[in-house]
This record gives C-alpha cells, structure tokens and sequence, in this order.
C-alpha cells in the first residue's frame, strides 16, 4: 500500500472515530493499529528534513522550468549543484520528482540519412541459391 493511500485511510479512521472504534475501523481498512496512532502523533510535527526537502522541490521546479523538462533526475541533480551549490543525492532528487509528478521529456531522435542518389546495387550473382550440392 502507498504512503498517500495510507494517509488518506488514516484520516478517514480518524474522522470516523468519534462514533467507531478505532480497532474495528483499523481492521477494515487493513492498517494496523500502531501504525494510526503513531500517524496521529507524527501529523502536525514538521521535521527540518521535510523543510529541506519542500526548498529541494522549489529547486527542482525551478530546473524543470527552465530546461523545459528535458532533465531526468541525475541532470537536475547536476544542475542544483551547478547553479546553487548543494549536494544532494539523486536517488532523493528522483524521489521528490516522483512526488511532484515530473518526469523528463524523452525526445524524439534525429535521422541520419543522407539525400542523394541511390546506393549501388550489386547484380544477385546467386539468384537466392543457397543449397549445396554434394
């Protein structure tokens, strides 16, 4: 189960909790009941980590923006280090992309032909013969 699907469970628990018990509604919806309660204690607490990781995601915007979504999570790495000087790990940078929704545009490759006249055709000497004889 996901971490959003869980969040919105509990907060379902929690709104119906005043007229069930939170055990039954805990079964029903498939969650443990340790799990609810330490949600409920953690909701309101604001870690400096999650205030880091919202001014990683303004950063990440910005860069998305102005590339016009061409970088993939290693380049946006490369590119906050670049132009703000902050270290960060690209397996959080593709975390937090992954959160945000955004994903690198993938581009279409260019042909490498050239126009002009036909390639030179060899005669079929062969004529598509290709048993042996013995």
């Amino acid at each position: 189960m996901k971490i959003e699907e869980r969040q919105v469970l509990f907060n379902i628990i929690e709104a119906l909790s005043s007229k069930y018990s939170v055990q039954r509604l805990c079964e029903y919806a498939g969650v443990s009941r340790g799990g609810y309660y330490k949600w409920l204690n953690r909701k309101d607490i604001v870690t400096p980590k999650m205030l880091d990781d919202q001014f990683l995601k303004g950063l990440i915007i910005e860069c998305y923006n102005e590339v016009n979504g061409i970088y993939g999570y290693y380049r946006v790495k490369t590119w906050i280090f670049r132009k703000h000087g902050i270290k960060v790990n690209h397996k959080r940078v593709y975390r937090l992309m992954k959160e945000l929704g955004i994903k690198a545009k993938i581009r279409k490759k260019k042909g490498n032909y050239k126009k002009g006249s036909e390639n030179i055709v060899v005669p079929n000497i062969l004529n598509r013969e290709f048993t042996a004889t013995n």
